[in-house]
């Protein structure tokens, strides 16, 4: 059988079986008002262990419920399972639950493979089995590399571009990465404007830029405006983002 976990603190056994309570104690947390001394002097432990206290049969060893252990490594009081899950309860039904889950996963633990134990052909099984494992975590690999490299270059671009190219770049459409931006706090528009603005925070972060460009309207005459454009680093992001269907931070 595995060894008995609570909480991350190994509850010891003596050579009998029993559970050491000062370990569970332990493992409920160390408070004075759960000490397994006072727990111990309430009737209905003692009722419990006069319960679980066989009668010696003639010829034959029977295990107690309740022992003491003087000095040595295994010091401290010792309990059958069942009084186990009564002091659990006894400290709370929180405490209870846990030690109880606890206990079905030990006994439910498939035992521990010893290669000792094992045949020449269930060792080359396992390591078929961890060469498989092994195979699928580098396909698993490959196929994550080309979307990091295509992060990576996307990261490391020079200059910025406009929300249109943008979207162009990230595969979406435009008016779809405009209303996702806006959404998520990267642009918005001043009351009766008609260009985006970057947030400052955006602006900060390095994500978004703004810069003077000129454009040519419908009659040919040139006009300068002030754009919101996304940054290689906002493209990285955003690429993140939209992949992985996480809202913005």
């Amino acid at each position: 059988m595995h060894e008995l976990t609570i909480a991350d603190t190994a509850i010891r056994q003596d050579a009998e079986g029993r559970y050491c309570l000062n370990d569970l104690h332990r493992a409920a947390g160390g408070e004075k008002r759960h000490q397994p001394s006072d727990w111990l002097r309430l009737k209905n432990t003692q009722d419990l262990v006069a319960e679980l206290t066989v009668p010696g049969i003639p010829g034959t060893q029977q295990i107690q419920p309740l022992a003491v252990m003087q000095g040595g490594l295994l010091q401290g009081t010792y309990v059958v399972k069942e009084l186990v899950y009564a002091y659990a309860m006894w400290i709370s039904p929180a405490f209870h639950l846990k030690v109880i889950r606890a206990y079905d996963a030990m006994v439910t633990a498939p035992p521990a493979l010893n290669p000792a134990n094992l045949s020449r052909l269930q060792l080359i099984e396992l390591a078929m089995q961890a060469e498989q494992e092994r195979l699928a975590i580098e396909a698993k690999l490959a196929i994550a590399a080309p979307k990091a490299e295509a992060l990576d270059r996307i990261a490391s671009a020079d200059g910025s571009l406009c929300l249109t190219d943008a979207a162009k770049e990230l595969q979406v459409r435009p008016k779809d990465l405009i209303g996702y931006l806006s959404s998520n706090h990267w642009i918005y528009k001043r009351a009766g404007g008609t260009n985006w603005i970057g947030y400052q925070d955006r602006i900060q972060s390095g994500v978004l830029e703004h810069k003077s460009v000129v454009l040519i309207d419908s009659e040919g005459r040139e006009r300068i405006r002030d754009q919101v454009r996304v940054t290689a680093k906002g493209l990285a992001r955003l690429s993140e983002l939209l992949n992985g269907g996480r809202q913005a931070a």
